[in-house]
């Protein structure tokens, strides 16, 4: 009787978090559609849907739109939103990645170093461009493979130093909050001896910001989600084993864990790299997005890890809305209109960890 009563409750359990994710799902493709539709020039979200699925739909059902409005949604707007979606999904998948193996809800690829050494490895590019080091390279992927290099260059070093004590969960993070503060004033040195036009244009990287993605750029980040995704996915169990009790529950149960932890940090790291390399720093999204789907669907990484990538989708979707339309036409970046969201539920989070241990 028990046993069907437990059956019963996870197949319930199952069958809510299949409605959440389908309901994810369509609530992404309604946010993609609106955020299309809305601008300067403004589309019914018809339009928008199908200019958004045009390569899948026959040309007949294309016919009613104007090449121009075809055009400008497929070439301006478009590359921005799946940018928004790709880079909130996989900021998210990776926040998801490293609290699981940490069991730190506190933990995101920002809280460990890795977008402030982007940020370093983006401003020292602007500034070496500048006085013509860069010679030919053109400026902007100069910037972004330096960005990409020294988020690399940090993951190296944060595995390196937990690799001295055995890779565990407390010598990552530490690793990662000292690698974070030295990063970060490498970054304000940068900026101290920069010139106003250099300054300017560090500021406006550090901000966060998908103004000017194309599709090359779409290409790229969302590359290395597709691949990394369903790596993250292979070890949902071994995620699992590590949230429930830790090392050495996941070591009973068989997992390899300084190969798991170091795998699943790999693909978070890479993740991460590829996204902030062309959007700038996003902050929060790898924290935020993850509690929120714990919230609503629960800790099984199996869920939670493709219900995650929904959420941060639609937060950096939608805060980028936000940003282009409540005072337009200025357009806020979107990192700053994340971190309206981030910031009070990290404190919240925080103040309930020191409630929790009694501190």
């Amino acid at each position: 009787m028990n046993n069907t009563l437990l059956v019963q409750a996870l197949k319930h359990h199952q069958r809510r978090n299949a409605l959440a994710m389908i309901a994810g799902v369509a609530l992404l493709i309604a946010a993609m559609a609106l955020a299309g539709s809305l601008g300067a020039q403004k589309f019914g979200m018809a339009t928008s849907l199908r200019a958004l699925f045009a390569p899948l739909l026959p040309a007949a059902w294309l016919s009613d739109i104007p090449a121009w409005q075809i055009s400008l949604l497929q070439q301006l707007r478009l590359p921005r939103i799946v940018m928004a979606v790709v880079a909130g999904a996989g900021l998210a998948l990776a926040g998801v990645a490293m609290q699981g193996i940490t069991r730190n809800p506190l933990v995101s690829p920002y809280t460990v170093g890795i977008s402030p050494a982007a940020a370093f490895g983006a401003s020292l590019a602007i500034l070496s461009g500048a006085t013509g080091v860069a010679g030919a390279w053109s400026g902007l992927y100069l910037t972004v493979a330096a960005a990409f290099a020294s988020a690399v260059l940090c993951a190296t070093l944060v595995l390196a130093f937990s690799a001295l004590r055995g890779v565990s969960a407390t010598m990552l993070v530490l690793g990662g909050v000292g690698l974070t503060y030295l990063f970060s004033a490498l970054t304000a040195s940068v900026q101290f001896v920069a010139t106003e036009q250099q300054l300017a244009a560090i500021v406006q990287w550090t901000f966060g910001s998908l103004n000017g993605s194309t599709w090359n750029e779409v290409a790229v980040a969302g590359g290395v989600l597709l691949l990394g995704a369903p790596l993250l996915q292979w070890h949902a169990w071994a995620l699992n084993a590590f949230a429930a009790g830790g090392d050495d529950i996941a070591a009973s149960l068989g997992f390899a864990v300084g190969r798991v932890r170091t795998v699943v940090t790999v693909v978070a790291v890479m993740i991460t790299a590829a996204v902030v390399s062309f959007t700038g720093v996003i902050g929060f999204v790898g924290l935020v997005a993850p509690h929120i789907a714990r919230l609503l669907i629960g800790g099984d990484h199996r869920w939670l890890l493709p219900f995650s990538a929904i959420v941060g989708a639609l937060l950096v979707l939608l805060s980028d809305m936000a940003g282009r339309l409540l005072f337009a036409p200025v357009i806020i970046p979107v990192g700053i209109v994340v971190a309206y969201v981030g910031v009070p539920l990290f404190l919240h989070l925080l103040l309930s960890s020191r409630h929790k241990a009694g501190l």
